[in-house]
């Protein structure tokens, strides 16, 4: 393999916490229920809005969503790394990576700016070829046009690319892509949401193992 795309969100970094708290924090605002944080596992991955429209009562309006969505937005822009925290072995393994030759890139449907935000903070100094949030010019995953965007900027092939994510959605993504998918156990979704992934790992170790 010569690029691998990460998702974000349950793979690289554990970010549920802060997730949780900023719709938490808008919940509570308005006089609403909030949520344990296990509940917010199965909200997430599939963008912002969605987090939003899931986390509300049933039958909430399209008007009230983009208000909670726009509330949420800006408490989470200003706390987005206060719980957030990289998975074990996971920052040792994407610089060793960089430093074999490989090229890297970050797949997410979480907002550009907080995709580029906590790739930053968290895997300093590493060339990605390719930080990618939610933007307007492609759809959200599973949809694989954000995937083929990135490997049409790294300029490799299918053949030479492998995606690493936690979800269902990832695993569709890349099968979508034409490209072979790895699931990692120890992100949001359970592994019964995992099975039709090429591989699964259960470590950082394992995962440097079957890439290297």
């Amino acid at each position: 393999m010569k690029l691998v795309i990460f998702d974000l969100d349950g793979t690289l970094l554990n970010t549920i916490d802060d997730l949780g708290a900023a719709a938490n924090h808008v919940l509570a605002q308005h006089g609403l229920p909030q949520h344990d944080m296990s509940e917010y596992r199965m909200m997430v991955g599939r963008g912002m809005r969605n987090l939003i429209r899931m986390a509300l009562p049933e039958g909430t309006s399209d008007d009230t969503i983009a208000q909670m969505l726009a509330e949420f937005l800006a408490w989470y822009r200003e706390h987005l790394d206060i719980s957030t925290r990289p998975y074990p072995g996971m920052q040792e393994l994407v610089r060793s990576l960089s430093e074999s030759g490989y090229r890297l890139a970050v797949a997410s449907n979480k907002i550009q700016e907080g995709t580029e935000k906590l790739v930053a903070e968290f895997f300093p100094g590493i060339p990605f070829a390719a930080v990618m949030g939610n933007c307007p010019s492609f759809p959200l995953k599973p949809d694989a046009a954000l995937v083929r965007h990135i490997m049409d900027k790294a300029g490799v092939t299918a053949s030479d690319t492998v995606m690493v994510g936690d979800s269902g959605i990832d695993i569709e993504t890349a099968h979508n892509a034409g490209i072979p998918a790895i699931a990692v156990s120890w992100g949001f979704r359970p592994l019964s949401e995992l099975t039709a992934a090429d591989h699964i790992v259960h470590s950082a170790d394992q995962l440097r193992t079957l890439l290297m």
